[in-house]
């Protein structure tokens, strides 16, 4: 995660820290730890309990106490923001600092109030590690009755959670194997069962999904990955996964994470790739420590390429693409390989030949340069495998000046090996392209590069190959990359997701090599977790019919009540009560003459006379308010608008998945399986008035509709537009036979005046 820096160096401050090692002070420890404060200043362990103090040098200025020099450690590098990055952070980070439980304090109520606060976040304060987490975890394992809390995955989950995922951080883990090395707080309980002490070993934090795989000679300062995205379109959430994992080890290792653009397809990619995978990363706060490209090595990977054709390991083939792709699989049953004759080329002919290839000419433009293993080898990717081939199409870096350019198998390996790669983590569908990789760096006699392999992202119904999603962007089914049903992280963002969801799900998933097809529900399920508590409430009538009331004010009337009745924090919005409203139409389909009901957020109102068309299609209602009325005793809550010149006009936009088959088969096309209604929009909706102050991306509830986020705001001729957020439960192509189609369900075709 990104809170862990530890790469910034600390300011001059110097010093010495004295405490007692009976009760040692966890909380500046383990801020020291982050902030480098474990090299400039003299720690004295004393065998006492006395509190911890501070002597900064040449100053001689004296601090006293752990939370106050917990505190100075975390302010004097403000860029690890263990204070947070503004002031209302800050304040609120001081909030719970101030308020930390103290030695004595019934720990059992303040580990339940915890709990109850984490359980929609990942920290106490923001969406990150700060000060805050750090000493009120201090605080709680310095409470006398700590021991006595039963904190496990069942009890206190989410306070178990959180201290399990603390306790697995490298800051943490040096201090407590030091001054606390007995037990951990989250396997320390002495009611918890055996399995429930060693679960934080398994699972580290609960929904965050084991990262242990045991990097094979890592040491701490020395471990570098990298991230090498192609930039041929926009970053996907399987994308992120690998990102994610990578800068969890070079941060919790303290080493480097490497941003390298494989940039070696000049037909694919682009500078508008590098941006938006740039602006991505962002977004998800990764923050490589170098950026770098394939393109800047063409000169550097071509020397090698030369010394491969040299030495005998590689040889220029002028075969066929189609034919060189048959010879691969035209042994016995398919398990081998057949030679052809360009194996047997002299040196010489294949240097001429890798000319041409520089060249771009004619000739050179039907070869390929082949790697010489094993034609026969049981693994096929090992039967010759190409590693150079020619283009003349521009290449959006070096333009025209390059005619052949390096494949990943053969410039990934050297590259990594040259920027000083330690570690190469990529998913599990490579795994049998690692006995490659291995090949090439022996061959260039190049150091070795550990691979780490971990499992892929699979969803029902959806579609992760770049490939196939460039169809759909060149096709003109989608806007582009951004589009809402895409897998990519501007796409499910614009849909309505949260980075701390897509962070929290994605961390869930750890590095297990472990395949499995999941759903896209538990995606979104977390995200509704996420915004439910926080976005403000809103009303929008679909299908309006009037409802006259003979006692309603006959000129509109104004009344604030809040946008979020469990959050009064969001403030509160103006409604405007009038003697016409709207009701849903589903709604007063449902209604009985002389029946009362509850208008939400004013009052009861009594429905007097209700008139149907030759359908039996209610059109207008007529009735009387009944504000003195108890809502106890009424059994339907309807939401309402007043018919008043204050209205937004709305289109309620409604996605589903580009496909209507849940896994495509091997041979399977996609698009034999389009979805001809992935895209829905109910028009001639009326919204609440107060829906005119949102801006794009503002997320909200539509009372007894579901969750939105604003594509667009009302100008003068357009509506706005409200993009529904899913909310975990199963959508339409899901909940129907694949094979059946995907037309909408019948709620949807209720509310669909229009289909694109």
């Amino acid at each position: 995660p990104s809170s862990q820096h530890t790469k910034t160096k600390m300011t001059s401050n110097k010093g010495v820290a004295k405490f007692g090692s009976i009760n040692p002070p966890l909380a500046p420890l383990i801020v020291a730890q982050y902030v480098g404060g474990t090299k400039d200043f003299k720690w004295i362990a004393q065998k006492d309990d006395r509190p911890i103090e501070v002597q900064l040098i040449p100053s001689g200025v004296g601090l006293k106490g752990s939370n106050t020099v917990a505190r100075f450690f975390a302010r004097t590098l403000p860029e690890v923001q263990l204070y947070g990055s503004d002031a209302v952070t800050a304040s609120q980070i001081d909030m719970w600092i101030d308020n930390a439980p103290a030695p004595k304090a019934e720990v059992q109520v303040v580990a339940e109030s915890i709990n109850k606060h984490l359980k929609l976040r990942t920290f106490l304060v923001g969406h990150d590690i700060s000060i805050a987490d750090i000493i009120i975890y201090a605080a709680l394992r310095a409470n006398e009755k700590w021991t006595t809390v039963t904190l496990s995955e069942k009890s206190l989950p989410f306070l178990w959670r959180w201290v399990s995922y603390l306790e697995s951080l490298t800051q943490f883990k040096e201090v407590l194997s030091v001054y606390a090395p007995s037990s951990s707080s989250s396997s320390s309980s002495s009611s918890s069962t055996k399995a429930e002490k060693e679960a934080p070993q398994k699972g580290r934090a609960g929904w965050i999904g084991s990262y242990d795989i045991g990097l094979i000679g890592a040491a701490e300062g020395k471990v570098v990955t990298r991230f090498p995205p192609e930039p041929s379109g926009f970053l996907h959430v399987g994308h992120i996964k690998a990102a994610m994992l990578n800068n969890f080890y070079a941060t919790n290792y303290k080493g480097k994470l490497l941003l390298r653009f494989d940039d070696t397809n000049p037909a694919k990619e682009k500078d508008d790739y590098v941006d938006n995978i740039k602006e991505d990363l962002a977004t998800m706060d990764i923050k490589p420590d170098s950026i770098s490209y394939t393109s800047d090595w063409f000169d550097k990977l071509m020397e090698y390429a030369e010394k491969f054709l040299k030495e005998g390991k590689a040889y220029i083939d002028t075969t066929p693409q189609l034919e060189i792709q048959a010879q691969r699989r035209a042994g016995p049953g398919g398990n081998e390989g057949v030679e052809n004759k360009c194996r047997s080329h002299t040196v010489e002919e294949n240097l001429k030949l890798f000319a041409e290839m520089k060249a771009g000419s004619q000739l050179g433009q039907q070869c390929v340069m082949r790697a010489k293993i094993d034609m026969k080898a049981k693994n096929a990717v090992l039967r010759d495998p190409s590693l150079f081939r020619c283009s003349n199409e521009a290449h959006y870096r070096t333009g025209t000046k390059y005619k052949a350019y390096p494949l990943y198998d053969f410039a990934c390996p050297i590259v990594d090996a040259l920027e000083g790669v330690t570690h190469a983590l990529r998913s599990s569908e490579y795994h049998d392209r690692n006995a490659l990789y291995d090949w090439v760096l022996k061959a260039a006699d190049l150091r070795h590069v550990q691979i780490e392999d971990f499992s892929r992202l699979n969803f029902e119904y959806v579609l992760l190959s770049k490939r196939k999603l460039q169809w759909f962007v060149d096709n003109k089914h989608v806007e582009g990359w951004h589009d809402p049903r895409f897998p990519t992280v501007q796409g499910i963002l614009r849909r309505g997701m949260t980075v701390e969801a897509l962070r929290e799900f994605i961390l869930a998933q750890g590095a297990s090599k472990a395949l499995n097809l999941m759903t896209m529900d538990k995606l979104w399920a977390l995200n509704k977790k996420i915004i439910d508590p926080v976005v403000p409430r809103y009303v929008a009538i679909s299908q309006q019919v009037p409802f006259y009331l003979t006692n309603g004010p006959a000129t509109p009337e104004q009344k604030s009540v809040p946008r979020h009745k469990k959050n009064l924090a969001l403030g509160n919005k103006v409604i405007f009560l009038s003697n016409v409203l709207f009701i849903e139409r589903d709604d007063a389909q449902t209604l009985k003459e002389n029946e009362e009901v509850t208008l939400m957020d004013w009052g009861n109102a009594i429905f007097r006379k209700i008139t149907r068309d030759d359908k039996g299609n209610v059109t207008e209602l007529a009735g009387e308010l009944h504000l003195e009325g108890d809502f106890k005793t009424t059994e339907k809550k309807l939401t309402w608008l007043a018919d008043t010149e204050h209205l937004v006009p709305v289109v309620l936009r409604t996605y589903d998945f580009l496909i209507t088959k849940d896994k495509l088969a091997e041979g399977e096309d996609f698009k034999d399986f389009l979805n001809p209604n992935s895209l829905i929009d109910a028009v001639g909706v009326k919204g609440d008035g107060s829906l005119r102050y949102l801006n794009v991306g503002d997320k909200i509830q539509l009372e007894r509709n579901g969750y939105y986020i604003c594509d667009s705001i009302a100008t003068l001729n357009k509506p706005m537009v409200l993009i529904a957020i899913p909310d975990g439960r199963p959508t339409r192509v899901e909940s129907k036979n694949p094979d059946s189609g995907s037309a909408p369900a019948a709620s949807d075709k209720k509310k669909a005046v229009a289909k694109k």
